[in-house]
């Protein structure tokens, strides 16, 4: 199977270093016209350069390719407007969207201001809104989208330092969910990657040698998948040192408590069956949590 994108067009956003440059030139090299949007910021978002983004598009460029820059800050709306606008102006249409733009400002919660919390939220979370946004009514319009949300393991499981940044990863994973169930009808797929790799964003967080295994070509191969035609819906794929795989939301089976034992007591006492993992199921929807607890009262209804 060989996965290429001509003819399609794509946008990738903090596009100008690490996993977003990486991603850029993997579509580019399979035939994806490519905008490479970077604000030229540093790690923690301050300062800006077109630099960076300048270079991709001209190793692009010298490599056949076709890409544009454009600067535009994700968290500012009109900027995205703008290079949405220009991107159509150009070719006309938005096929893909990798929202992989992103800061860090970690400190522990105490210590933490709350200005550094909402800039990582604005970023990480409102900059995959607005870039979202304005492709939507395109993609739905052209019957043709493919949007990947970056999410982290620091958003799925938690990380030390990290609140805003876990805070900001797992919202994602909302979003993800929810835009993968209203844009399906319009063929709209909606994924998440969550990587691991060697960039500015970790290269100070982990051992050299460590560094060595988790280049971003590794994590890009699972980015392409999750936007090419055949891709699928409403996953979280995790990438990082050539090794791949899913992760999910699942519930327990739970219990029915009737009335009566409907007590801050009862839920307590039950909470080992409550909490037992030996019978799970994936929710495709929030409507599905009712509906099993609903069967579950009406069952018990039943047999009484």
């Amino acid at each position: 199977m060989s996965i290429r994108f001509d003819g399609k067009v794509a946008i990738v956003t903090g596009a100008g270093n690490g996993l977003g440059r990486s991603h850029a030139l993997a579509l580019a090299a399979r035939g994806a016209i490519v905008v490479i949007n970077d604000l030229g910021g540093s790690r923690d978002g301050t300062g800006a350069s077109s630099a960076a983004a300048q270079a991709v598009v001209a190793e692009i460029e010298a490599n056949g390719g076709e890409a544009i820059s454009h600067g535009a800050n994700v968290a500012i709306y009109s900027e995205v407007e703008d290079m949405v606008q220009q991107t159509i102006n150009k070719w006309g249409r938005v096929d893909i969207l990798i929202n992989n733009a992103g800061i860090l400002r970690d400190k522990t919660f105490s210590k933490m201001s709350l200005d550094d919390f909402k800039l990582v939220m604005d970023v990480h979370l409102m900059g995959s809104v607005n870039c979202s946004k304005a492709v939507w009514d395109i993609m739905k319009q052209q019957e043709y989208g493919r949007i990947v949300m970056t999410t982290s393991s620091s958003g799925l499981y938690g990380n030390f330092g990290q609140s805003n940044y876990g805070a900001a990863k797992m919202a994602v994973i909302g979003l993800m969910n929810t835009l993968g169930i209203e844009g399906a009808k319009n063929n709209i797929r909606v994924n998440a990657l969550a990587p691991t790799a060697a960039t500015r964003m970790t290269e100070d967080l982990m051992p050299a040698e460590v560094l060595a295994m988790l280049v971003p070509e590794a994590v890009t191969a699972g980015a392409l998948v999750l936007c090419h035609d055949d891709a699928p819906s409403r996953n979280i794929l995790c990438a990082g040192a050539g090794g791949y795989a899913t992760s999910a939301i699942f519930e327990t089976e739970g219990v029915y408590l009737p009335p009566e034992q409907q007590t801050p007591d009862a839920v307590a006492s039950h909470w080992d069956k409550i909490s037992d993992c030996s019978v799970q199921s994936k929710m495709e929807t929030g409507f599905n949590q009712s509906e099993k607890f609903l069967l579950k009262a009406q069952k018990y209804l039943q047999d009484k």
